[in-house]
């Protein structure tokens, strides 16, 4: 997936929006194939010698808020092992070079263990940047973005800017009933 999609979903998830279409090859088998929530019958009344059925919906979370839950908790490991929220937050305005350099290594070293144990992320194209490249016929707009002016048609040969990341696999923690993801670092007094 490409890095600009994975952030425009995290985003869009965090603030309640739908994912973009592209999106939707990326998502669990069981996600995708998760069926419109059945009518469930609660009471049934006896009206004008009658039976009727009530319904309501059965409560079920739906996908966005199961993406939402995992985006959040996502970002709570990074504001927990690397207090990536505390350092985004924070205008550096006042600080020397030096002492933003200290912080961001310890945020940096926090936030790629976090990536290290709960994602597997490779290059989409390997190779160095300002290597020699060729982007063949075919191929996918989400893996690869053409900067510059392209003329004709593909395959196209070009200067490698960045090589792009995937994830190939992730094994992000499992969400519990009845926590409020919405609280991604909890308020610390000491008392």
């Amino acid at each position: 997936m490409a890095i600009g999609l994975a952030f425009s979903c995290f985003f869009r998830l965090l603030v309640g929006k739908k994912l973009p279409k592209e999106a939707a090859e990326y998502l669990p088998d069981e996600v995708r194939a998760l069926p419109s929530p059945e009518p469930k019958v609660v009471e049934k009344v006896i009206e004008r010698e009658k039976i009727v059925e009530k319904r309501i919906e059965a409560p079920r979370q739906n996908a966005a808020a199961l993406h939402k839950d995992g985006a959040l908790a996502f970002l709570a490991l990074l504001q927990r092992e690397g207090r990536l929220v505390d350092f985004l937050r924070e205008s550096l305005d006042g600080y020397q070079d030096a002492d933003i350099g200290v912080a961001a290594r310890d945020v940096h070293r926090g936030c790629r263990k976090v990536l290290e144990q709960h994602l597997t992320i490779e290059a989409v194209m390997p190779g160095s940047e300002e290597d020699k490249v060729n982007v063949p016929k075919g191929f996918d707009p989400a893996e690869v973005r053409l900067i510059g002016e392209a003329k004709g048609e593909p395959p196209y040969r070009g200067t490698l800017r960045h090589h792009g990341w995937r994830v190939v696999d992730a094994k992000l923690p499992t969400l519990s009933e009845g926590i409020d993801r919405s609280v991604i670092a909890p308020a610390e007094v000491e008392v």
